[in-house]
């Protein structure tokens, strides 16, 4: 049987009600506490976790019910917290809010039924007073599925306020554990729909997570949160830990004496989106995953038979990417040498010929460009060809962030045919490289990671 975590998940009736700082603080707090805390983010996002690993010292880690499937929320869940003494969970959106069109797939509200964790509903209460219980009787009622085992109440005015609240919310019958003064709002710029990613500020987001758990803790009732999160118990189906390891009948398997190939994974403030499952596959495929920053380093790392180059915001360092000519030139070489390549979104931008005028790897024959218009949303695909990712039909679910425009040139491959109502193609397949907007989670097919191994092994 599955050791039973200690867990919550922290939740909001919508965005921008103060989740990140609740969870992000709470994390903090309970880490500062002496507890072991394993942090996870609800959806595709790959910037909160970040500022989670900060606040724990543990990698942050993703659960999304679409991209990954239902059946591995759990397990991936119980990956991330071997070894903790409680989990926190922050939540996506509002508590309902799922992939579009898909009911409540991938809303934190399923996320906290799959992890049979108790839900804390952090709510903006600045502009309201005793409507507080009705809305909170709303969230706590829909779904008889979903334990709302507490409220925060965050930018409250006053004292007189928080007495208001506290009274409207006896009548519903959900305790309050916390109360959030209104105040200076913690330093946490934004791009687009996220946080600056920590690499980009690291020591201002270190001030920020600082920030947070100290407002949490000055505001919130720390024990009764810890009791709350001690309520929870097996998670349902008692499934067993997801790991990153081959199976001993596998055909890919790494017999005894064969090279570990290298895979180099592009990292610093350019490329900060990775899910950590990405390394830990290529890993235990038999990979030797050494990270380097395209921003700073001129080189690849020596014995690179392989690349991944995940997504970011090189639109911000275009200059500096540009500039490091002898690095662009080296990933030409390796593509040019047939090396399997893989890209996602901002990866894809950096290995074009140009990025907004800005000269770029060139190794497709393609040209991007700054757009006014978000693109995002998840994607249902399937591989078009082979390629050193995936071979012909392999379906995989993604997801599109990115406010850019690639124009292709000529006879361009295409990596994705997209399913459902946007049906288009879209990526580039050629020679060893793989490159597309989307994001793709591995665990929900391990044999992308094994396959490309495989390849970089015998190119």
């Amino acid at each position: 049987m599955t050791p039973s975590v200690p867990r919550l998940v922290i939740a909001a009736p919508s965005s921008g009600s103060g989740k990140t700082t609740v969870a992000t603080g709470l994390m903090a707090a309970f880490a500062a506490r002496g507890l072991a805390v394993s942090p996870h983010k609800v959806g595709p996002d790959y910037i909160d976790p970040g500022y989670h690993a900060l606040a724990t010292g543990r990698t942050g880690r993703n659960l999304d019910a679409y991209l990954c499937g239902p059946e591995l929320v759990a397990p991936l869940f119980l990956h991330g917290a071997r070894g903790c003494d409680l989990a926190v969970v922050e939540g996506v959106m509002g508590l309902y809010d799922g992939a579009a069109g898909e009911g409540e797939l991938a809303s934190t509200a399923h996320v906290a039924k799959l992890l049979g964790a108790p839900v804390v509903l952090v709510v903006d209460a600045s502009a309201q007073s005793r409507s507080v219980a009705a809305l909170v009787h709303g969230f706590v009622s829909w779904d008889p599925g979903v334990r709302v085992g507490g409220v925060i109440l965050n930018k409250v005015g006053s004292g007189r306020h928080e007495e208001l609240l506290r009274e409207a919310l006896d009548s519903v019958g959900v305790p309050v554990l916390g109360a959030l003064r209104r105040a200076r709002p913690v330093e946490t710029p934004s791009r687009h729909l996220g946080l600056v990613p920590v690499a980009e500020r690291r020591a201002l987001a270190v001030e920020a997570v600082s920030e947070m758990a100290a407002l949490v803790s000055r505001g919130c009732d720390l024990p009764a949160l810890e009791r709350l999160a001690r309520t929870a118990g097996p998670v349902p189906g008692d499934p067993a830990p997801w790991t990153p390891a081959l199976p001993t009948h596998d055909h890919l398997s790494r017999p005894a004496g064969r090279p570990r190939p290298g895979i180099a994974v592009a990292g610093g403030p350019a490329f900060t989106f990775s899910y950590a499952e990405h390394a830990e596959l290529l890993t235990a495929a038999g990979a030797e995953v050494v990270t380097f920053d395209p921003l700073r380093d001129e080189e690849l790392p020596d014995g690179t038979a392989g690349l991944v180059i995940g997504g970011g915001f090189p639109e911000v360092y275009a200059a500096e990417l540009s500039g490091n000519e002898p690095l662009r030139k080296a990933v030409a070489e390796l593509a040019a040498a047939g090396a399997p390549i893989a890209a996602e979104c901002a990866g894809l931008l950096y290995l074009c010929r140009e990025l907004d005028g800005r000269p770029m790897c060139g190794v497709l024959d393609a040209t991007a460009r700054m757009a006014e218009r978000l693109t995002l949303g998840y994607r249902d695909a399937v591989a078009v060809g082979d390629s050193a990712l995936a071979a012909a039909g392999t379906r995989m679910r993604g997801h599109e962030f990115h406010r850019t425009v690639v124009e292709p040139g000529a006879g361009a491959v295409p990596a994705w045919g997209i399913r459902g109502r946007q049906r288009r193609v879209e990526g580039f397949v050629q020679r060893g490289v793989h490159a597309s907007y989307l994001h793709t989670h591995w665990a929900s097919e391990p044999g992308v990671a094994r396959r490309f191994v495989e390849r970089c092994r015998t190119s």
